[in-house]
């Protein structure tokens, strides 16, 4: 399940179950109590505007070729850890993004419609591109994974945090290493604190969890076979909790209020909310309230 960095994600749902948008527009999940996620945080931080009409409204987007082949890779390899290790094989891989493909077909026939030209052996061409870069990056028979596609939930103090992590693996010495799987490419030097957001979000979560600083934070970009590693520190992560705290104040200003500002960048040409959105001559529509459950406190 993904995150951020790319033209492709950076104004397009999260793969993240912690706050993908329902198949057609209203409140989304009735019930579940409004959370911090890293897309949801990254949305806010991109433009207050969309972070409501992708957390609150919940208004459907069409995802992407690039993202569902991305979701279809992600499907793969967590499924690939279900293996044993000397099964874990290219070859194994390769089926595991097909057999991913053919059951997300099944659960929404419409994705076959969106996968643009070539269609689905072009598509599954680019899919197993992505898996043989990876090959080159690490081999999966050596080693096992200490948990894949973990669920998070914590709440401190009023914030909940929510989110997937790709992989936790835990060395021989304990020391825990978070790895995420990107399926772009790398990002420039400048914009790296940007990528490493998401990693800071789920080293948190591991410390508040686990009472643990992950000894390091992983992406693997499979577009290119380049690696952003970092290795982050218990001050630092205070830090970042600050940083987070502020996020979801704001948030639930915004929410309790009403009162979500659209920022104008280079991103909004991905962006499907322009017809919403004032900047581009869209009229908002109006605001559905909180979510059930929120307390302004």
């Amino acid at each position: 399940m993904t995150g951020t960095d790319t033209p492709d994600t950076a104004a397009s749902p999260s793969s993240d179950p912690a706050s993908t948008a329902p198949p057609s527009g209203g409140r989304g999940i009735v019930g579940r109590p409004l959370a911090l996620s890293p897309s949801r945080a990254a949305d806010f931080k991109q433009c207050p505007l969309l972070y409501r009409y992708r957390a609150i409204d919940r208004f459907p987007e069409t995802p992407t070729p690039a993202q569902t082949r991305g979701t279809v890779v992600h499907a793969a390899l967590e499924n690939l850890f279900d293996m044993p290790a000397e099964l874990r094989t290219q070859e194994s891989a390769e089926l595991l993004v097909e057999g991913a493909w053919a059951a997300l077909c099944e659960e929404d026939p419409k994705l076959a419609r969106i996968i643009g030209e070539g269609g689905q052996e072009a598509f599954l061409a680019g899919a197993h591109k992505l898996i043989a870069t990876y090959y080159t990056m690490e081999n999966p028979t050596a080693f096992d994974a200490a948990a894949v596609e973990e669920h998070v939930e914590i709440e401190a103090d009023d914030m909940l945090m929510r989110g997937f992590i790709d992989r936790i693996d835990i060395a021989p010495t304990g020391e825990i290493r978070v790895v995420d799987y990107k399926t772009g490419r790398s990002p420039g030097v400048a914009f790296e604190s940007k990528a490493l957001f998401q990693m800071k979000f789920y080293a948190l979560a591991i410390l508040r969890t686990r009472g643990v600083v992950p000894a390091r934070l992983q992406l693997m970009y499979l577009a290119d076979g380049q690696q952003l590693i970092y290795h982050p520190d218990h001050e630092e992560l205070l830090r970042f909790e600050r940083t987070l705290r502020a996020i979801w104040q704001a948030i639930r200003t915004a929410v309790a209020s009403g009162d979500f500002r659209p920022k104008k960048t280079g991103l909004c040409r991905f962006c499907e909310h322009k017809a919403r959105c004032p900047e581009f001559g869209g009229e908002i529509p109006p605001y559905p309230g909180p979510p059930p459950g929120f307390d302004a406190g």
